[in-house]
């Protein structure tokens, strides 16, 4: 007798969530107990959507997970980027002036290192893969950077939209792009790491094997821990969760609704993310000089925003359709491959020739950001500059705001100009914006090729005390 409802229910979706978070406190016991997951970093969700694959529908089928299960990607990444949008764009002017040359290289670096990984498989799906294997879709080059700089979610979304456009296989093959992007970002990045380490290139550690426990466990002691975020209004009046819930699930219902009038009306098939998210942005817009926005807590709706991520990558990893993946066996072992050539060879190439201080620290961050999600990019800074010295976090909010709008734009409309086969009206400004970040330091001066790889150490004795 099936525990689920004959058609799917409220209760089919209690039961999966129920499954989802017990595979996911499964993922973090794993976490902290296996050395081997520890030693590579690897995040507690991708461990549980590998189980749960393992052991649910698409693999064993000893879980029974409704047939729901791999919808809910595309719902969740509504949520996420509402609360990307609902935290609004902060710019600090007054660091921008004061380190123009550090924040403006970075910022070319950055998207350079982004727009190499669509523009160059899109070009290469269309004009190579497409001769090799004639039926291929000619939006299969966009699934590198789908799946690796964009991660689960944009994986989940751009999956979404070749699927409203008839290619049904597209989430599947996005998933595992992601699955596999964070699995260079994860595995690759701490080998550069140690690579790095015994060179002298680091510049603020010498000893891999120093960091705090919390890093590799993923299990924070009392004494290290610190708040998620603060009451903005009074839990007499309502709860600051569902207060900060309901202006989440708020525009996430009007981006749906809005999403639906739009392809009802136009024909066209606008992602409900792309709407919830400029819904969201106007809830910024209109709380913030109204001055209701100082009851929203920023900080809070991030970290709901990374809570529904994990659960996005469970339900991404673990709903893959094996036997589409291995439809696609062929092109798609190629295009990955030269994913990870580019992630690899352009943190190597790039990364030293347009960051004038902390390279490798700068680097190693972008190459983590580029194969997954910003949390890799994070726990791979965390290693190599534990007290934040090289400033890469703090430029990295100073510029998202003036580059978010291009990820946007590449995701929603991306798909539906290669679906309908114009490809160079997406092509030419994605080239064009290319060329553009990688001329600029060359015009600015911010082209370092002639500086060393070894550069001055910031470490002091007191410092380095492990050595």
């Amino acid at each position: 007798m099936s525990i689920f409802a004959e058609t799917f229910d409220v209760y089919s979706f209690l039961l999966d969530l129920a499954f989802a978070s017990g595979f996911i406190l499964v993922g973090q016991l794993l976490r902290a107990k296996v050395k081997f997951f520890q030693s590579f970093f690897v995040p507690a969700s991708l461990i549980a959507g590998f189980v749960g694959l393992a052991l649910g529908p698409r693999g064993f089928g000893l879980i029974p997970f409704s047939g729901q299960m791999g919808r809910y990607s595309g719902m969740l990444i509504v949520l996420v980027f509402v609360s990307i949008g609902l935290r609004g764009f902060e710019i600090s002017k007054g660091g921008f002036k004061k380190d123009v040359e550090r924040i403006g290289s970075y910022m070319c670096f950055k998207e350079v290192s982004y727009m190499l990984q669509y523009f160059i498989p899109i070009v290469f799906g269309i004009y190579v893969l497409n001769r090799i294997f004639p039926n291929i879709h000619p939006g299969f080059g966009m699934l590198l950077g789908a799946g690796f700089v964009g991660g689960h979610g944009t994986a989940a979304a751009v999956g979404k939209t070749f699927a409203a456009y008839g290619w049904t296989d597209a989430t599947d093959l996005a998933m595992t792009s992601a699955t596999i992007g964070i699995m260079a970002g994860i595995f690759g990045g701490v080998i550069l790491i140690k690579w790095a380490t015994k060179r002298g290139i680091t510049s603020y550690v010498r000893d891999f094997g120093s960091l705090p426990e919390e890093l590799r466990t993923g299990l924070i002691p009392p004494e290290k821990r610190v708040s998620i975020g603060s009451e903005t209004v009074s839990p007499i009046s309502i709860d600051p969760l569902a207060w900060h819930l309901a202006l989440i699930f708020l525009p996430a219902g009007i981006g749906r609704i809005a999403a639906q009038l739009v392809n009802s009306q136009f024909g066209l098939h606008v992602p409900t993310f792309s709407m919830a998210f400029i819904v969201a942005v106007v809830f910024y817009y209109l709380l913030k000089p109204s001055g209701a926005y100082k009851y929203v807590d920023r900080k809070l709706v991030g970290r709901m925003g990374s809570a529904f991520t994990d659960y996005l990558v469970f339900f991404g990893v673990a709903s893959i359709k094996l036997p589409v993946v291995l439809k696609y066996w062929a092109p798609f072992s190629m295009l990955m491959i030269l994913g990870i050539a580019i992630v690899v060879g352009g943190f190597l190439f790039l990364a030293p020739r347009m960051n004038k201080q902390d390279w490798f620290e700068r680097g190693i961050f972008v190459y983590g950001y580029c194969t997954g999600v910003f949390a890799i990019g994070f726990a791979l800074l965390r290693i190599v500059d534990p007290d934040m010295r090289s400033k890469t976090l703090d430029d990295t909010a100073i510029i998202t705001p003036i580059v978010v709008m291009t990820d946007i734009l590449m995701v929603s409309i991306g798909p539906i100009l290669l679906s309908t086969e114009r490809f160079w009206t997406l092509l030419g400004p994605a080239g064009g914006y290319l060329v553009f970040f990688l001329v600029l330091p060359m015009i600015m001066k911010w082209w370092y090729r002639s500086l060393p790889i070894i550069r001055p150490t910031k470490i002091v004795p007191e410092e380095a005390g492990a050595e």
